[in-house]
């Protein structure tokens, strides 16, 4: 059974911190094995509200992790650090 990817990378066509952060996400995700999926603000009204400004925003498991770079180190250490 799939289980929904961990990490999601919110962006912006056009944005070059976006694809930034898809470089890091990946080289996160060679080392951990963790997947990821990318929604753009362009497709959902409420993201632009609330992430507009400060794109590309990472959420993991469905809470803000960081916004503008992807802190790959503590990223790392987030994902492998068991949840309390």
């Amino acid at each position: 059974m799939a289980t929904e990817p961990r990490l999601t990378l919110i962006t912006r066509q056009g944005c070059h911190l976006c694809d930034d952060a898809r470089v890091a996400l990946d080289r996160v995700a060679a080392v951990t094995g963790d997947r990821w999926t990318e929604l753009d603000v362009a497709d959902d009204i409420e993201l632009e509200r609330e992430y507009g400004d400060r794109l590309p925003v990472v959420l993991l498991d469905g809470k803000e992790h960081g916004y503008w770079r992807v802190e790959e180190e503590r990223l790392l250490r987030d994902l492998t650090t068991p949840l309390l």
